[in-house]
Parts: C-alpha cells; sequence; structure tokens
C-alpha cells in the first residue's frame, strides 16, 4: 500500500514538471523578439522647446520631460513665433538681452538759433525838441550806459525858455509849466533841480532812460535836430533770448519752463543755462514751425558780455517724461506698420511679440501694449532670430497652388476712350505732386471724381472686378487741399485703388498704352502703409516719384506686365 501511494506522487509529480516546463517552452515561443520603441528625446509638454537627450526635467517649471518615440512628432514648439535656440547657437548668435522697465524716458532736442536782446528792454531815444547837440557822451556804438546817465547836451530856446518860466512861476502855473517840461523830454528829477540850475546855463541833459549799451547813434556834436528825430537805440544785453524754431513733430516734447543748454562757437567750452519763457502760438504755414523763446543770463565779465547780440547757437533741450514702459531702441524692429521684438522665455526659447510703440527718447522707446515689465528682450541677434522665424513660418506653411490669371475681355472702344481720359487724369495728378505743386495738383484732380465715375460705368459689367471698383469709387473724391502732405496722403489711397484696378487690365486687347511705376519707401512719408506704393503714368514721360516729389523724384522702379 506504502509503495502505491509512492508510485502515485511520483507519477504526479512528473507530470506536474511537464505542464510547466510545456507552458513556458509555450510561452517563450509565442513572444516577439523585442517590444522596446527607441527613445529620439525627451520634451517638456508644457515649454516645448526644452528638449533633452536624456530623462530629467523641465528647467522652467520643473515638470517631468516627456519621452517621445521613433515615429511620434512630439509637442508643437510654437510654430513660427516661437524660435528655440541651441546654446552654442546663441553664442555663436551673441544673443543678449535686457529687462523690459517701468523708468523716465529722457529726450534730448537739438536745435539752432541766434541771440537777440530781450526787446522789451530795447529803447528809441528820440528829440523831444527842436535844438542843437553840443555835447556827446555817447558818443560811439558801444558804450555801456547806466539808467539816469547823461547821453548829451542839447541847446533848444523852446525848452531853455520853459525852464526860466517853470523858476519864476508859482503855483498852478508852475505846475502847468512843469507838465509841460516833462513833455519837452525833462524828467522829474532834473525838473526839481532847476532850481539850483545857474541861470547862465544854456543846455539840458538828454539822460538815459535804462541800463545797457548803446547800439544805434545817429547824431553828432554841433548837429541840429528836430522833434521826433532818432538820435539813440540802447539795449539792455543782461538778459539775452536765444530764439530757435520748433516744428510739429517737436511740441509734444517742449513746455514752458524746461531748461535748455546753450552753446556757441564764439564762446568755446562754455554752456550757458537758460529756460524756455515763450512759445509763439502762430505756426509758419511754410516751414510748419514756430519760435521758441530761451531767457539766459549774460553778466559783464571783465566789462563786457559773453554774449553778444546776433550771434549763432546751438541749444539742447533736455526732456525727462514720467515713468513710462521702455525698451532699449534696438531692441526693435520695425518693417511697415507693425513694430516686433523677441521675448526671451527661458530654456533657448525665444518668442516673437508685436508692440505699440509710443514716444521715442534718445536711447529708449515707450512701450503701450505687447510686452509688460520685467520681460527679456532681445537686444542684440534678433535680426538673426527674426530671420530664423521668417524661415520656419516659410516651412511650415503648406504651399498653395498658383490661382490661375484672369483673363480679361477685349475692351470695347468706348471702353479704351474712357479708360484713355481716365489715366491722363491720374497722370497728371501724379506729374502735379512730383512737381511739389499743390496747385496744380488741386486743378489736375477736379475731374478726377467724373472720369473715375465713367470708368465704373463702364467696367461694372464685369462682376469680377466690383471689389476694386468700389475701392475706387470711395478714394475718388478730392476737394482741393491747402497741405500737400494731405494731397499725396489722399493721392497714394486713390492710386492705390487705380492700380489695382488699372494694372491688370494691361493684358486686355485694345487697352491704351501706359506703364506703371513702384516706390519702394513710401512708408517713410506716409505713415501705417506699405513700403511699397505703385501709380500709373503716361509712357511719354519718364518715371517720376509724387510721394516724395524733388527729394527722390528718380528714386523709382517700373513695374513689367
Amino acid at each position: 500500500m506504502k509503495t502505491f501511494l509512492t508510485l502515485i506522487l511520483l507519477v504526479a509529480a512528473a507530470a506536474a514538471g511537464w505542464f510547466l516546463r510545456g507552458n513556458h517552452s509555450s510561452s517563450m515561443s509565442t513572444a516577439p523578439a523585442s517590444t522596446e520603441r527607441k527613445v529620439l528625446f525627451y520634451q517638456s509638454a508644457m515649454h516645448p522647446w526644452i528638449k533633452s537627450d536624456k530623462p530629467g526635467r523641465c528647467t522652467i517649471c520643473g515638470m517631468e520631460l516627456t519621452p517621445v518615440y521613433e515615429g511620434d512628432k512630439g509637442f508643437d514648439a510654437g510654430g513660427g513665433d516661437v524660435v528655440p535656440l541651441t546654446q552654442n547657437q546663441i553664442q555663436v548668435m551673441q544673443v543678449q538681452t535686457v529687462e523690459a522697465k517701468v523708468q523716465p524716458l529722457m529726450k534730448t532736442l537739438r536745435v539752432a538759433g541766434m541771440m537777440d536782446d530781450d526787446e522789451r528792454r530795447h529803447r528809441i531815444i528820440s528829440a523831444y525838441v527842436d535844438g542843437r547837440v553840443d555835447q556827446l557822451f555817447a558818443n560811439h556804438h558801444g558804450v555801456e550806459v547806466v539808467a539816469g546817465e547823461p547821453l548829451a547836451l542839447i541847446y533848444s530856446p523852446a525848452l531853455l525858455q520853459a525852464e526860466r518860466e517853470y523858476r519864476q512861476l508859482t503855483g498852478e502855473l508852475k505846475k502847468n509849466t512843469a507838465l509841460r517840461l516833462r513833455q519837452m523830454g525833462l524828467t522829474p528829477a532834473q525838473i526839481e533841480a532847476l532850481e539850483k540850475k545857474p541861470a547862465d546855463a544854456l543846455n539840458s541833459e538828454i539822460l538815459s532812460p535804462l541800463t545797457g549799451t548803446v547800439v544805434e547813434h545817429d547824431v553828432y556834436e554841433g548837429q541840429y535836430v528836430t522833434m521826433g528825430q532818432k538820435l539813440f537805440a540802447i539795449a539792455d544785453f543782461s538778459i539775452m533770448w536765444f530764439q530757435f524754431r520748433a516744428y510739429e513733430q517737436d511740441m509734444p516734447w517742449i513746455k514752458l519752463g524746461q531748461k535748455v543748454e546753450v552753446t556757441t562757437p564764439s564762446v568755446p567750452g562754455k554752456t550757458f543755462t537758460g529756460e524756455i519763457t515763450f512759445i509763439d502760438p502762430n505756426f509758419d504755414e511754410a516751414t510748419r514751425s514756430t519760435q521758441v523763446r530761451v531767457e539766459l543770463p549774460n553778466p559783464l565779465v571783465n566789462g563786457r558780455r559773453e554774449l553778444l547780440h546776433r550771434l549763432y547757437a546751438d541749444g539742447s533741450v533736455k526732456v525727462e517724461l514720467r515713468e513710462v514702459l521702455t525698451v532699449p531702441k534696438s531692441t526693435v524692429m520695425q518693417t511697415g506698420p507693425e513694430a516686433v521684438v523677441y521675448v526671451d522665455q527661458g530654456g533657448g526659447a525665444y518668442a516673437r511679440s508685436v508692440v505699440k510703440i509710443g514716444r521715442r527718447g534718445d536711447s529708449l522707446l515707450e512701450i503701450l501694449s505687447g510686452i509688460k515689465p520685467g520681460d527679456k528682450i532681445v537686444t542684440n541677434g534678433n535680426l538673426l532670430i527674426d530671420g530664423q522665424a521668417e524661415m520656419n513660418r516659410s516651412f511650415m506653411s503648406p504651399v498653395q497652388p498658383m490661382a490661375p490669371a484672369m483673363a480679361m475681355p477685349d475692351l470695347t472702344a468706348p471702353q479704351q476712350q474712357v479708360i484713355s481720359n481716365f489715366i491722363k487724369v491720374a497722370d497728371a495728378m501724379a506729374a502735379a505732386l512730383s512737381a511739389d505743386d499743390l496747385a496744380a495738383f488741386n486743378k489736375a484732380s477736379e475731374p478726377a471724381m467724373m472720369q473715375t465715375g465713367e470708368l465704373i460705368d463702364t467696367l461694372k459689367s464685369n462682376a469680377a472686378l466690383k471689389p476694386k471698383l468700389d475701392a475706387l469709387d470711395k478714394a475718388r473724391h478730392f476737394h482741393g487741399f491747402t497741405d500737400i502732405m494731405k494731397a499725396r496722403i489722399a493721392f497714394h489711397t486713390f492710386s492705390t485703388a487705380v492700380t489695382a484696378l488699372i494694372e491688370p487690365l494691361r493684358t486686355a486687347k485694345g487697352a491704351p498704352e501706359f506703364k506703371v511705376w513702384e516706390c519702394m519707401m513710401v512708408n517713410q512719408i506716409i505713415p501705417d502703409v506699405p513700403a511699397k506704393g505703385r501709380w500709373v503714368q503716361l509712357g511719354t514721360r519718364p518715371g517720376h516719384n509724387p510721394y516724395f516729389g524733388a527729394d527722390m523724384l528718380e528714386c523709382v522702379k517700373e513695374i513689367q506686365p
């Protein structure tokens, strides 16, 4: 019995061993050779530009990096507006950043002007009575005189007679005679001193009414003068006026009371400081500027004034505005209407940001929107980063098939005539602006509304042209301009609509001959427009620039059909 049980256990053990061995062999034979995929790199899901060839954590947020396997695309690194760079690329491109800060905006306006005397302290001394000049004390230009000091002795029978009467009269008659003496040029002090004046004295003194410098002297000893004749001109040079022209774009910076530093070649190495005391409210229509006055102290130094009359001088108006968000000028790239900066996102990524620019200081720009204080803005290497961003966008954008050119139907005889008449008007407007002739432009634009209306009527049957005809219809109003800059802005709007409509018509059969010209920097004179601007001309004259006129007359490019 015991032997039988032992035999049973041995058989069971053998069967169990066989089962386990068979099952293990089966599982080994059915498993694939390898289930692991190759890891390409590790990437941060929150900051996709953070990549590593080893597991780890994001250097910005600390999140664990996610493996990206072979065949996977990984996380989008921000499209063309975020440019990831390696440390090696950053060093090669010499990328540098600066922090956007809220701080005062400094601006220095460089101006030039002339020194003039204070016109409120400039006096003309004329003869009050007929007489003869017996002696001159101020007998040449440049004499420094003091208020109350005698300028000349005059012999006047009428004045002498009035003085004698004054000494002899009393009461009301004496007062009336004193009033007549005042009218004859004597001061109250001179009238009071007549009682002590010797009876045999024949001359009276002409006194200086103010302290200053004799700048004109039109009389000589022994000369007879008549009442009202100009004798002297005296100017007070103790305070000088530095006067300069300020233009429209300068006015936001210029305020009364501002300090101005003035230098002049006649006093090398010295700076004079004064304050703005007057801004002329009347602008010159021709120069679009007005006069600003700065008062400068001008004391005597070694017996003479340092600042002389009619000197040329340079001024520096230093302006400090309240604290605003600023960045250095080198951080901002402006092409056309958009201003762009690149913001350091950390980990070698730089994000493109469109900013709105306010006022421009000496080295800083005011930023109204687009970034915030504390952002690190690229100040060196931003052009290279922007170039890389453009490449990224071009690679990421799908290639769009070119639209087939629209076939233009043949023009009828009436259409040819209307288009020809319209082009003559557009050509005359462009010619007037290129000659800087505002009156000629206003005259040339008079038929523009009527000719445009006729053009719209003759082409409106073509439904494909409707958007362009609507744009031209809105731009055809010219009512005469008093400012050539406003005329050029209106012409740009009109000409943009004209070329969009007329240029394709060159391929139509029967189209009149005309040329299309282009200026590649219109945005330098007309704000907030694309850099390139076109216009149409007759083929009988060379291309001349209507946007800049004589300043850049031949800065043009012909657009071939």
